[in-house]
């Protein structure tokens, strides 16, 4: 099984952090996105970053590079993984939403489905759903909007976007920014993975 793993936005992306500047999604997704590679990799599976830059790469390139991996290995034997924080307004102040989720596209796979439950479950295990609200499939949608997400809509494999917590909540950001919170974030997606391939 063929692991790609992709990170939210990049260095140049305007806004994408918490409010008092201590946390950047694009350094945070990529520390994030290198150390799940490299937990992977140590334990013998094929895993991949495909947006190691740290400036912004486009979504039709990030989507182009996961597809030509899939012809060249067959869509059944991959999976795509973006990692992003939430956030709860944007605007540059801080917000009460607090807590993990995970989504897919209105299109998804069965598949994609399947990781996207496995990895609600574990993040419900270790208690981090904070005060979201976890619906009964255990993973949302773009449900409220004609748009889908674009990286999970035209990817031809299982693909999930996790959202790791909020960068404009106090309380999440002191834990995204923690050692011990890395490391539980890093295992969350580690575990859910494995579990995944191993139950195909």
């Amino acid at each position: 099984m063929k692991i790609l793993i992709d990170n939210g936005h990049g260095i140049n992306t305007a806004g994408k952090c918490s409010p008092d500047k201590r946390l950047r999604e694009y350094a945070w997704s990529r520390d994030c996105a290198r150390r799940l590679v490299a937990a992977l990799s140590q334990e013998g599976y094929d895993a991949e970053l495909i947006t190691p830059e740290d400036w912004d790469v486009k979504l039709q390139t990030r989507v182009a590079r996961v597809n030509n991996i899939c012809k060249a290995v067959g869509s059944r034997n991959c999976l795509l993984v973006s990692i992003h924080n939430n956030a709860g307004g944007g605007d540059g102040k801080w917000h009460d939403a607090c807590g993990w989720s995970v989504f897919v596209s209105k299109n998804s796979s069965e598949n994609s489905k399947k990781l996207a439950r496995m990895l609600t479950v574990e993040a419900m295990k270790r208690e981090l759903m904070g005060n979201r609200s976890v619906p009964l499939q255990k993973y949302w949608t773009w449900s409220w909007t004609d748009k889908d997400i674009y990286i999970l809509k035209n990817t031809a494999c299982p693909a999930v976007l996790t959202e790791n917590m909020f960068q404009d909540h106090k309380g999440d950001v002191d834990y995204l920014l923690s050692e011990d919170g890395m490391k539980e974030l890093v295992d969350l997606h580690f575990v859910s993975i494995i579990n995944y391939i191993k139950s195909l």
